[in-house]
């Protein structure tokens, strides 16, 4: 009898300390892919007040970047570079920081950022992408090389470590400037995403996806125009959002954001991400 009570009270201990040790919970921690050309990647200098983060907004290096002392599928607080070793202030460096400043404090927002400067949306094709490369120039194929040669696959390969510690939320793409008059682009933004779901076994339902605008013509935009097409995405992809760029400033180039732009349009995407969550 005593030992019978002896081991009821050991497995009562058990059970109430199981019950009151705080579980880890991968809801706690939301995930974002942000892929695209430069102005994804970030291409304004950041500046002094983009280095205060809050360390609930993280980045998952992309690269090893001996410089910075990050390791490739490591986590660190998300100071500005997010995307490559040598990028600017972004998009997703505001994203970021607005989400974390208006979700509940016990969560933590973490981003994933694959993106290659001037390249076209073909790069990011599972299956075709190595014929973009092969005639892709010389300064390209060296930053595509510090994705293995294969951004799409990165992206992919980051995303399932991501997905050990968290769950994928949502999808931020910023890229247009290099598909001019491409009439196809919203079919083949939807094939990446179509590919996304199916790779990293998510709902379509669940994951939006947020199309930033190119610079818009007020600053002088060349691409502007383009702003239609990408304004055409929801009609292929129901469950995909576009970001105005309107009002965000921009570089003498006409394809750059400036730093006070990347915030603007940063911000939107967060405000967007927001209300898509409450839904």
């Amino acid at each position: 009898m005593k030992l019978i009570s002896l081991l009821s009270i050991l497995t009562l201990a058990t059970m109430f300390s199981s019950c009151s040790e705080k579980q880890t919970d991968k809801s706690d921690f939301q995930v974002y892919l942000c892929f695209g050309q430069s102005n994804m990647a970030g291409a304004a200098k950041a500046e002094a007040q983009d280095s205060v983060v809050d360390p609930r907004f993280k980045v998952m290096s992309a690269m090893d970047c001996p410089d910075l002392n990050r390791e490739k599928g490591k986590w660190y607080t998300a100071t500005p570079p997010l995307a490559d070793c040598n990028a600017g202030l972004s998009p997703a460096d505001y994203f970021g920081r607005t989400m974390v400043e208006n979700l509940p404090k016990d969560i933590k927002v973490g981003v994933i950022n694959v993106s290659v400067g001037g390249c076209k949306i073909e790069l990011f094709d599972k299956d075709n992408y190595q014929t973009y490369v092969d005639s892709a120039p010389d300064w390209m194929q060296g930053w595509i090389a510090n994705y293995g040669g294969n951004p799409y696959g990165r992206l992919v390969e980051l995303a399932k470590l991501a997905q050990n510690d968290g769950v994928i939320k949502g999808i931020l793409l910023h890229q247009g400037e290099s598909n001019p008059n491409d009439t196809l682009w919203t079919r083949k933004v939807k094939a990446i995403y179509d590919n996304l779901m199916s790779d990293l076994n998510l709902n379509p339902q669940e994951v939006p996806l947020l199309a930033g605008e190119t610079l818009s013509a007020e600053y002088g935009g060349k691409c502007a125009a383009f702003n239609q097409f990408i304004n055409l995405l929801p009609e292929v992809l129901p469950n995909s959002y576009v970001i105005s760029s309107q009002g965000c400033p921009g570089q003498p180039d006409g394809l750059h954001f400036t730093a006070e732009g990347y915030r603007i349009l940063g911000k939107r995407y967060g405000d967007k991400m927001l209300s898509v969550l409450k839904r």
